[in-house]
């Protein structure tokens, strides 16, 4: 089992925001993409495993995203960004980190949004 909190402001820029050039015909990520992957890949470093994690995996992520007015520790987030597209640019940085060979391991996923007092991505890694 891996388990870690990563204390910061998760980025909002998503895995979605890729842009085709239609010149070339090729996909690029705009600065913001670009800029939350890094931020991203910096954290997960701190983290990594040693060793890749092999076979089937549970991951179990809670983001907790910066209290606005009018919001409490530790409600649901139900505005931007969409969870999946975040969680999807979160897996490909862990993936390119080296948590594990490829993300297809992820066999269980269970991810949520939060508003919280402590902004930042809690991550737990089950082998199953």
């Amino acid at each position: 089992m891996i388990e870690f909190f990563m204390a910061m402001k998760p980025p909002t820029a998503t895995h979605q925001e890729k842009q085709i050039n239609f010149k070339n015909k090729a996909f690029y990520e705009p600065v913001e993409l670009k800029k939350a992957r890094s931020k991203l890949t910096g954290y997960l470093w701190e983290h990594k495993p040693l060793e890749r994690l092999s076979g089937p995996l549970r991951v179990y992520v809670k983001w907790c995203y910066p209290l606005i007015d009018g919001k409490t520790d530790g409600q649901y987030k139900d505005t931007k960004p969409d969870l999946d597209n975040a969680q999807k640019l979160l897996q490909d940085c862990m993936t390119d980190v080296g948590f594990w060979k490829d993300d297809s391991q992820v066999a269980s996923l269970i991810c949520e949004k939060f508003w919280a007092e402590i902004p930042g991505i809690f991550i737990r890694i089950d082998e199953l």
